[in-house]
């Protein structure tokens, strides 16, 4: 049954974070963390940091709606979207190390689906009153770095080596998720917005189309990046229960609550 409340998203991330446990497979990364993020919109949203709580949790849920749809498809053995294929086909490679594989997912949500959500959520005219929520999100998510990147570190101890490469540090991957990549995604639900559905399906698909270039990069870089990535994946946890049990120490505390 599609998720029609953020509750539902949370419960239907814990089924697959709890699957992926037991299967010991590194799918689960990117849902342990989604989680963490949409718990924050939840706690935003009662605590009144947003101007319309309605549209926001309508987002939130169209939002995570198209992952929890993509991932479902991939697991039944359908395609999703190319960008979602290239993230869920990397959790069977061994080469990519934890940062990837969640930039990855993040460069499929954020830089195809949540322009799309946004669209879908406020088509037309109504698009502008989203904006000052949507903005607001990155403030909600921004508290979350730190204890991310930190958390990380835990079970890939040579995380800070990425300092000297130019894809950076896993706060500037999380950041540019926050910043650029939303940027991105709000230009493309400005042109969404007003389409019509088989002018909104053309755009989705040329949206995919570069979203998953992207990722195919992020996942597989050149030659000399996977190089001097290689030092960071070989002391990195290949402990696959170990890493979603880090990841999603924010499910275990919010249990506890």
């Amino acid at each position: 049954m599609p998720a029609e409340t953020i509750d539902d998203v949370i419960r239907a991330l814990d089924g697959i974070i709890d699957w992926a446990w037991n299967e010991k497979s590194r799918l689960g990364y990117f849902a342990a963390l989604y989680r963490r993020v949409t718990r924050a919109v939840k706690d935003g949203i009662a605590n009144n940091q947003f101007q319309n709580r309605t549209l926001m949790e309508r987002l939130d849920v169209n939002f995570a709606g198209r992952y929890l749809d993509a991932f479902e498809q991939f697991r039944s053995g359908q395609e999703p979207t190319s960008s979602w294929q290239i993230a869920f086909r990397a959790a069977d490679w061994w080469r990519p190390i934890v940062v990837q594989q969640l930039l990855a997912g993040i460069n499929a949500h954020i830089n195809l689906d949540l322009g799309i959500a946004a669209a879908v959520t406020a088509p037309g005219d109504q698009l502008p009153g989203l904006q000052a929520d949507f903005d607001q999100i990155n403030q909600v998510l921004a508290g979350l770095v730190s204890t991310v990147e930190k958390e990380i570190a835990a079970v890939s101890p040579l995380l800070g080596l990425l300092e000297t490469l130019s894809l950076k540090t896993d706060s500037a991957i999380i950041d540019f998720s926050l910043d650029e990549a939303r940027r991105f995604a709000w230009d493309h639900a400005l042109k969404m917005a007003p389409m019509p559905p088989p002018e909104m399906k053309a755009a989705i698909h040329d949206l995919d189309l570069e979203a998953a270039e992207f990722g195919r990069t992020v996942v597989s870089p050149p030659w000399l990046i996977k190089i001097e990535l290689l030092p960071i994946r070989l002391l990195e946890s290949g402990n696959v229960r170990r890493v979603l049990d880090v990841l999603a120490a924010g499910k275990a505390a919010a249990a506890a609550a």
